[in-house]
């Protein structure tokens, strides 16, 4: 039986659909966890701790496993050890990126200097560190433009400024952010720096596509409906197949593979966020790692296939032969986050999961746990999926679910000092 380490941060939502896709095809599991944690009980294949940090010990402690019972693929089912798989990968000799091309795929400031130099399309970008005094640096950076830390994903701490006013404030907001000491452990040097981007203003898409012998190829393209342009970027809509014209929907595929390629990427999952600024695709970034949350749950393929069951056979060595997207139109909303504090009670379930066309709901907080919103939250109070036969009628759907939810959230001193 083949056997596969599956790298996870303790907190990420694709632990489930991982190892049921796992269990599907028939291949031992070991997870390798940033630090143990109750995720121990979803499976029975064994569980390793690793510091993924730590990149040259960690990948030691694979190389034992490897040694001790075979390995016949390594893979990071979200961002937090995307680095550490494409080194162990190399280290056993299994197909893998470059780690060059992980390491850009997770620093915002390397990514923008690979693709500027390939010469896609950029804005005006600089890094600072976090020591240095905002007021002196918002002279010196175009209006309107977006501060984001180096590393985190999800839009976390991704924050539009107007004027010097709004720059200083949202500097300083990030500064408290990154100050945490889980994510100074996390980001390392990176936790130090703050990112400044000129904000490109259009409408967010996503393409979620399998690198195959250098090629992106294109499983599915996610319309994003709603606006995203701040002065936070929490994502909510996710639908597909994109109701863009079929020329934009053809350029921004390219401009992904285009990044792709400047990343050197050669194997495995990508997901890319783009902007179309009069129908002209923007490259936001493009991870190593497939669409997160539960968003993949919006996607099957070929005789019922999952996205995770694709990306597992690709890394064992059996790429399927057809992995079209099934015809139906697909999509999910990502609740909100109203407001901090912890949440009481969900209101509406009934009624949402009544709507035509919801498949499921999943309320992913559980009650009398803390909510926080956007910039400082990364973590969603749910998602709502639905099918149909057009994208609009999906939209639609989610939309009316989401419109017959209620949240009792009681608001305390802690989550909500952190949002001031």
């Amino acid at each position: 039986m083949d056997r596969v380490l599956l790298l996870m941060g303790t907190q990420t939502y694709r632990a489930t659909d991982f190892l049921e896709a796992a269990r599907r095809i028939g291949v031992e599991v070991v997870v390798g966890l940033d630090r143990p944690d109750p995720l121990e009980a979803l499976h029975t294949g064994g569980v390793v701790s690793l510091d993924f940090q730590a990149l040259d010990g960690a990948t030691a402690e694979i190389g034992r496993l490897h040694a001790a019972q075979p390995l016949q693929a390594v893979v990071s089912v979200d961002d937090s050890a995307t680095v550490l798989a494409a080194r162990a990968c190399a280290a056993l000799g299994l197909p893998t990126n470059p780690e060059e091309g992980a390491v850009a795929s997770r620093n915002k400031l390397v990514f923008r200097e690979i693709t500027q130099a390939a010469g896609l399309r950029s804005p005006w970008f600089r890094a600072w560190p976090l020591s240095a005094e905002p007021e002196a640096l918002a002279a010196q950076v175009p209006y309107p433009c977006v501060l984001k830390p180096l590393f985190l994903n999800a839009s976390r701490g991704v924050i539009r400024a107007d004027d010097a006013a709004g720059f200083v404030a949202a500097f300083r907001r990030i500064a408290r952010l990154l100050d945490d000491p889980d994510l100074q452990v996390a980001g390392g040097e990176l936790a130090g720096q703050v990112l400044v981007e000129s904000f490109m203003p259009g409408q967010e898409v996503a393409l979620e596509g399998m690198i195959r012998d250098g090629e992106f190829q294109l499983l599915a393209f996610f319309d994003k409906p709603d606006p995203l342009d701040g002065p936070f970027f929490e994502e909510t809509l996710f639908v597909t197949p994109s109701r863009h014209p079929a020329d934009v929907q053809r350029r921004a595929l390219a401009v992904a593979a285009a990044g792709a390629r400047a990343l050197g990427l050669r194997t495995g999952p990508a997901h890319a966020e783009l902007r179309l600024d009069g129908g002209e695709p923007y490259l936001l970034e493009i991870a190593t790692r497939s669409i997160g949350g539960h968003c993949s749950r919006t996607l099957r393929f070929s005789s019922g296939m999952s996205l995770e069951e694709l990306i597992l056979r690709q890394a064992l060595g059996q790429p399927p032969t057809d992995a079209q997207r099934e015809a139906s139109a697909a999509g999910v909303l990502m609740i909100p986050v109203p407001a901090g504090g912890q949440l009481e009670a969900v209101h509406g379930l009934e009624a949402a999961r009544g709507v035509p066309g919801i498949t499921e709901i999943e309320i992913s907080i559980p009650l009398t746990q803390a909510v926080v919103p956007w910039p400082e939250g990364h973590r969603y109070l749910g998602f709502i999926f639905a099918k149909g036969e057009r994208p609009e009628q999906v939209e639609a759907a989610l939309r009316t679910a989401h419109s017959h939810l209620r949240f009792d959230i009681h608001a305390d001193t802690e989550t909500s000092a952190c949002a001031s």
